[in-house]
């Protein structure tokens, strides 16, 4: 038992510890930055306003009763507007208060929201295939690069899936979150990594039942190459690498 001690003692809450520690936000160092920046030159893809008319199931009880981890998919594209919808039900902005603090459609420890939304796009209408960031303060697309073999690099990041081998592959997106731990770190320092796990937790819920909403199923990816694709989204892998995966398509 000895050797799970350490990650047990992860998951308890270390607030004695916390209450002792001078954190970077109260030694008065600068905020890290909410959102990652994009150059003025990037090319941006404008969503579509999120309305209820998209959803086709707007019955919480149902979405929640019918969820499932969905891994095998019909070829239906996903459209352009159920794919705001559920960028906007996973990190959407909702409102701001006076210090900037951004209110979004998950909860997150102190708003700090470590997390950006990569997306690998495979089968969505009207959008080329290639490797996306969503940007949430525009609620826009920013359009990364063309992927080479794009179906070949979703099964080497996704490993030997133990259920449906090589399920990935055939979702219409493929949803990378990934974490920059400093933007909790700065407020929560070394409490902040079980807050970060947690959170996107919230994330990858709202992605599952925001899913079945429009008729689409999810499965959580938790097996990948972290190496390779921190590289493939040009990571550093140390101040921002990918913490979560999710596979979306639309059910057969």
């Amino acid at each position: 038992m000895g050797r799970y001690n350490q990650q047990r003692n992860f998951l308890k809450s270390n607030f004695a510890e916390f209450k002792t520690i001078a954190t970077d936000a109260k030694k008065g160092f600068p905020q890290p930055p909410k959102v990652k920046p994009c150059d003025s030159n990037s090319k941006l893809i404008d969503l579509p306003m999120v309305n209820e008319n998209t959803l086709t199931n707007k019955n919480i009880y149902t979405c929640i009763k019918e969820r499932r981890s969905t891994r095998f998919y019909s070829n239906r594209p996903i459209s352009l507007e159920e794919l705001s919808y559920l960028l906007w039900a996973t990190q959407g902005i909702t409102g701001m208060n006076k210090a900037g603090l951004t209110f979004r459609t998950v909860p997150c420890s102190g708003a700090t929201h470590s997390f950006e939304s990569y997306l690998l796009i495979r089968n969505v209408e009207n959008i080329p295939q290639g490797v996306y960031r969503y940007l949430p303060m525009e609620h826009r697309l920013l359009f990364m690069f063309e992927l080479d073999e794009l179906e070949h690099k979703i099964d080497e990041i996704t490993l030997d899936q133990p259920f449906v081998p090589n399920f990935a592959n055939k979702a219409a997106v493929l949803f990378l979150w990934s974490t920059t731990p400093y933007r909790s770190e700065w407020k929560y320092d070394i409490t902040a990594h079980k807050k970060i796990l947690i959170d996107i937790g919230h994330v990858c819920q709202n992605l599952y039942l925001a899913s079945e909403s429009i008729d689409a199923g999810t499965c959580a990816i938790g097996i990948y190459d972290q190496a390779l694709v921190d590289q493939m989204l040009g990571l550093d892998g140390e101040e921002e690498f990918v913490i979560y995966l999710a596979a979306v398509g639309k059910k057969p």
